[in-house]
């Protein structure tokens, strides 16, 4: 319970006024209160009684549930040198759906000994406001028995997509811990990270893990479910991306209990200070789309950059480009599209944007701030999936009946040092430049472009709003979300009455920019359905099992007039039939070769730099899984199986270098992680992308190495907006 004599102050540095608990609004300036609820990581809080004011700021509500009275003030922050702690939590930030984030650490004496505790935010916290109580979201073994069949599979299918991300912060021990498992409605929400101390935890022991929940498993999955736990503890399930493949498939076997309503509406204002309207919107403003009957269905937001520049030109070409490519992808059928390939289609679509955008800039001659440029976000809802891709500062919010969620992360100087693992994101904002842009549209070539797709489950009533900064600035999403957005949920008001007020809300209380929003309305019905599902594991684990890269090539003799060219052997040769001198010439040929590969190692060992960390130049040469986990920018590895691209053949044991590692992006079926490779080869120029399963089935050996990259790939552009 709260402490009614605690006062809660305003966060307006000119203000300051200590208000009631109660209060949503200053009494003074009527600013909004926002109520900042903290988990306290550890036990050291359990003997501190509720209503107890710990460091002159922060409330005890509940043992490790504090309340920040003074949200206006920045936290305590570690020292930079000391970040090592909690560096999973920030490098992790991609993840912060599911994830908490650092807020800030608490000093405190406790008997008699001085004590920093972790504080962090957002974590899994129900509030009731009618009997004014604040308390843990349920643990997922309590809420599991209640939960429909499609939920159940979805909350593992949530578990399976952080297997690889915690295990590249050796973290994964969470995952293994009810206490820590909390589900939030549809969501999963980790209340703190366990890091691996000892060891890391293997899929087997997630198969023994998930055991204990199958007693009270829903019929048609319980099947299902037991053979997926009997292989993951058989070993026969060996990577994170097999375990999301079959979880998806039993996803798809229920999508027929379940039927989905998606109404899409967009709405864009030039704002009151601006003379023109640089945003652009699809489906155009003010247009109303429904599924049924509408087939295809997509919704984008574009904020452009340059001012009379163009921005309103790069904002409309990148709308009109992307429209034309998604709905050449969602011709298909649903039980066609393989949605880990249409993740980096939507990915491709941007790009391809991106170049039309940069290539206008390089026929008018644009440089530097005069380049045009835009923002996205776009959401492409199908069957009871919803796929959302953005560059830039336009977001997506996912708005259910227990929450409002950030779904994207901006691509701005904050966000990417608290990725790095540099500084914690409220820090990050104090630095000046930290809300500059780090890409958009049209700024570089696309080979510099890092689009975001992430694919979410949708199995209840939802609202997506994509929406410019000129609502999403100051936290205008999150204030008002609840009063404006959730009556839509509980058939309260209209879409297009939502859009309306949002508009308005963006002009009166920001009124700096234009404003463009986009609502998709999910209205769902579920059924349990009366039958077993039958999901084929083992033909699933086969498939996957396969090498595939990203594209098939169609062309066989595209492919049969790069390869390296061997002469046939058309008889064979004994040593009688050779003549003596002929023994001799091919002799001296062997003995100069290898002396010359002999000084060739020399010289390429003397040249050979230290590795860019610590923790890299342990890794040996030979490839395990956690090598390939633990790979980063500028190594260099060599890949000891032959195989094709699109547009190349390679040999066995070629060398390529990483150029970027891209980690799993909370999307099902999209692998753990990407690398983007370029070819070391001074011949050749090709730049590559594979994802773990597939360096694991090409055997790789790992050679770190911090040398410029022969590929001229540099580091991602950055702009203002």
């Amino acid at each position: 319970m709260e402490n009614d004599a605690v006062r809660l102050y305003c966060p307006k540095e000119s203000c300051q006024f200590a208000n009631p608990l109660t209060h949503k609004f200053c009494q003074d300036c009527s600013t909004p209160l926002p109520k900042r609820y903290l988990w306290a990581v550890g036990s050291d809080l359990h003997d501190c009684h509720s209503g107890t004011i710990l460091g002159d700021r922060y409330l005890v509500i509940h043992k490790s549930i504090l309340l920040d009275i003074k949200p206006g003030l920045l936290p305590e922050i570690p020292e930079s040198d000391n970040l090592g702690s909690i560096k999973p939590y920030l490098k992790l930030i991609p993840h912060r759906l599911h994830i908490p984030q650092v807020y800030g650490i608490l000093n405190l004496e406790h008997h008699q000994r001085h004590k920093k505790i972790l504080l962090l935010e957002r974590p899994p916290l129900i509030t009731d406001a009618t009997v004014n109580e604040v308390h843990l979201c349920n643990s997922l073994d309590t809420a599991w028995t209640e939960a429909s069949s499609i939920r159940q599979i979805h909350w593992l299918w949530q578990l399976a997509n952080l297997w690889q991300p915690l295990a590249m912060e050796g973290a994964t021990s969470t995952l293994l811990d009810l206490d820590c498992i909390r589900v939030e409605g549809v969501l999963i929400r980790l209340l703190e990270l366990r890091l691996d101390i000892d060891h890391s935890p293997k899929l087997c022991q997630l198969g023994e893990f998930w055991q204990q929940l199958l007693k009270n498993a829903k019929p048609s999955i319980a099947a299902f479910l037991q053979e997926l736990c009997d292989l993951l503890i058989q070993g026969e399930i060996k990577s994170s991306e097999q375990l999301i493949k079959v979880l998806d498939e039993g996803l798809s076997q229920l999508k027929g209990s379940q039927t989905s309503t998606i109404k899409i509406y967009t709405k864009t204002d030039p704002g009151p200070s601006r003379p023109r309207n640089e945003d652009a919107c699809y489906p155009p403003s003010d247009t109303l789309i429904s599924q049924p009957p509408d087939h295809n269905v997509l919704a984008i937001v574009c904020d452009g950059i340059g001012g009379h520049e163009g921005g309103n030109v790069a904002s409309n070409l990148a709308i009109e480009t992307i429209e034309q490519e998604v709905r050449e992808l969602t011709s298909l059928a649903y039980n066609k599209i393989d949605p880990s390939l249409l993740l980096l289609d939507l990915e491709g679509a941007v790009a391809n944007a991106n170049d039309k955008i940069s290539q206008r800039n390089d026929s008018e001659n644009r440089q530097g701030r005069q380049r045009m440029g835009t923002t996205i976000v776009m959401a492409l809802p199908i069957a009871h999936e919803m796929y959302i891709t953005h560059v830039g500062d336009s977001r997506a919010y996912w708005i259910t009946r227990h929450n409002c969620y950030q779904v994207t992360l901006d691509d701005d100087v904050a966000s990417r040092e608290v990725r790095l693992g540099y500084a914690l994101y409220r820090e990050a904002l104090q630095h000046s430049g930290s809300g500059s842009l780090v890409q958009a549209l049209g700024m570089s070539k696309s080979n510099l472009l890092h689009p975001t797709s992430q694919r979410f489950i949708i199995d209840e009533d939802a609202v997506f709003l994509l929406t410019s900064d000129g609502l999403s600035d100051f936290d205008r999403v999150e204030e008002y979300w609840e009063a404006e957005i959730l009556p839509l949920l509980s058939g309260q008001t209209t879409i297009d009455n939502v859009a309306e007020k949002l508009i308005n809300i963006a002009n009166t209380k920001n009124g700096h920019d234009n404003v463009t929003i986009a609502l998709v309305h999910y209205d769902v019905k579920y059924s349990e359905p009366d039958q077993n599902i039958a999901v084929d594991i083992v033909n699933i684990l086969t498939n996957t099992q396969a090498l595939t890269f990203n594209y098939t090539v169609n062309d066989e003799s595209e492919i049969s007039a790069q390869k390296t060219q061997v002469i046939k052997e058309n008889k064979s040769v004994t040593p009688a039939s050779v003549p003596l001198q002929l023994v001799v010439i091919l002799g001296l040929m062997l003995l100069v070769g290898l002396l010359g590969y002999w000084f060739k190692s020399q010289i390429k060992s003397s040249t050979t730099i230290s590795p860019p960390s610590p923790s890299a130049s342990k890794l040996p040469t030979n490839s395990t899984d956690r090598n390939l986990e633990n790979l980063s920018r500028n190594w260099v590895i060599q890949i000891n199986k032959p195989f094709n691209t699109k547009n190349q053949s390679f040999r066995a044991r070629s060398f390529f270098r990483v150029i970027d590692k891209t980690p799993n992006r909370q999307a099902a079926d999209n692998p753990d992680f990407w690398l983007r490779l370029c070819t070391t080869s001074n011949s050749l120029s090709t730049t590559i992308k594979l994802n773990f399963s597939q360096l694991q089935d090409l055997n790789i050996s790992v050679l770190p190495s911090d040398q410029p990259s022969p590929c001229g790939v540099g580091t991602r552009s950055e702009g203002t907006k």
